[in-house]
């Protein structure tokens, strides 16, 4: 088990780095558990967090219902395609 001075140490930018791991719920327990204890004590990636928080709200409320044209994603794969050939040449 981690004691409070590892999570003390933590370094802001890493805590700011993966604050869309934890927001995405794309983190394992330990490192939730990380971040968020780091979070929970400094206040400056508190504010981060929530303002990263905010912004993932607001993008799916005004996104969240949104679907790509049809055949779209026939186009995107045949341009990946095309793409992975050309630089498998070169």
């Amino acid at each position: 088990m981690s004691t409070p001075e590892e999570f003390e140490r933590l370094d802001c930018s890493a805590v700011i780095a993966d604050v869309w791991l934890l927001l995405d719920n794309e983190c394992d327990e330990q490192a939730r558990r990380r971040l968020q204890c780091h979070i929970d004590t400094c206040k400056p990636c508190l504010e981060h967090y929530g303002i990263e928080q905010q912004l993932k709200s607001l993008i799916s409320r005004k996104c969240g219902g949104d679907q790509a044209p049809s055949g779209l994603r026939e186009r995107l794969t045949l341009e990946i395609r095309k793409t992975v050939i050309v630089t498998d040449v070169d």
